[in-house]
């Protein structure tokens, strides 16, 4: 580091030393410095050239046993299912692994683009699955894990062998067999830094003033009439956790009831509050059984209330599938208006 650039960055540091008590001063009382445990937690990031990336190793026959368990339900046994989400494997082939290269990228013909065939770091494939999945429950996979998902998810793809083991220590040779390595360009000031290959330039550029300027413009998004309900109702298919929340895509019958019959909005509230909607529709599958199948199920069951109210209470599997509900922590009010609700075979009310 020239003097210059040293000299600079202890300037900078003092000045950080002299805001942070005055910063405390104006807003006493409120807050604190983070501790090296809770930085670290939000630490995890990992780039391209793996800074940050834990220690550790995992084979493709645990990250099998982890994918059957925890990712297949979405993704498919091999990861080639476009069911719930796109799918993660195919359109890569040996010589693309030799060259870095996919060709059917640049194939109109070809009907898709995986998550293979664009993927050009395998650190992305690592840092996403490690932060994100599984879809339900995000950062609860261990490090051992997340490499051995990594490398089954490479082997499924024909990257890796199925005897491999994928550590920290030989990622970087991982990296050399992506079959899209080289279809990434870090030409632009999107991706800054020498390091990577970046340039200097700002990503924006303009050369006119910040005056007489257009009404402002409103981004927004909207989907045609005919793909509205290609893939299910997207407001029944809410994440469990974050702020994205599906549109509802359903077509709109008459007194606001969607589609083939609804709960009216109470209920709804309700199961959309609670996260229900995440993986149960209303008349069709999704990733458990739709309440119109599990009010029939237990119809004139005279303890059906109680029964689907410990049920949802408890979670389990094995009723609808191998796929697992997890323990759900309701108020007790919504408990039984939901397990009610489904009791009486979905009525227009919910019964309290």
């Amino acid at each position: 580091m020239c003097s210059f650039r040293k000299g600079l960055l202890a300037t900078m540091l003092a000045c950080a030393a002299i805001a942070v008590p005055a910063q405390a001063a104006d807003f006493a009382g409120i807050g604190r410095a983070a501790t090296p445990k809770e930085l670290a937690a939000w630490d995890i990031d990992v780039r391209p050239d793996f800074k940050g990336l834990p220690a550790g190793s995992g084979s493709v026959a645990k990250g099998q046993a982890v994918w059957e368990a925890k990712c297949a339900s979405c993704h498919g046994i091999f990861g080639d299912s476009n069911e719930v989400f796109n799918p993660l494997v195919g359109g890569t082939t040996p010589a693309d692994v030799k060259s870095g290269r996919v060709a059917r990228l640049n194939d109109p013909a070809y009907p898709g683009r995986t998550t293979l065939m664009k993927a050009s770091t395998v650190s992305t494939l690592w840092d996403y699955i490690n932060r994100a999945m599984p879809w339900a429950q995000p950062k609860t996979l261990t490090v051992e894990e997340v490499y051995g998902v990594t490398a089954f998810l490479l082997n499924l793809g024909g990257v890796l062998p199925d005897d491999f083991v994928l550590s920290d220590r030989n990622i970087a040779e991982v990296q050399k067999l992506m079959p899209n390595r080289h279809g990434m360009t870090t030409q632009h000031a999107l991706w800054p830094g020498k390091e990577f290959g970046g340039t200097a330039r700002p990503d924006v550029s303009g050369s006119s003033c910040m005056k007489n300027c257009d009404s402002e413009r409103k981004v927004a998004s909207s989907l045609p009439a005919h793909a509205r309900n290609a893939h299910g109702n997207l407001a029944e298919q809410n994440r469990l956790v974050g702020a994205q929340r599906g549109i509802q895509t359903a077509a709109v019958a008459a007194k606001g009831e969607t589609a083939g019959g609804s709960a009216q909005p109470s209920t709804v509230a309700l199961l959309q509050q609670h996260s229900c909607t995440a993986c149960h529709a209303v008349n069709g599958p999704l990733i458990g059984p739709s309440f119109k199948a599990v009010a029939d199920k237990y119809k004139g069951r005279a303890d059906a209330a109680a029964y689907l109210g410990e049920k949802i209470k408890t979670g389990g599997s094995g009723v609808w599938g191998a796929v697992p509900m997890p323990p759900q922590n309701l108020p007790e009010a919504d408990l039984k208006a939901i397990a009610h609700w489904l009791a009486k075979g979905l009525p227009n009310q919910a019964t309290n």
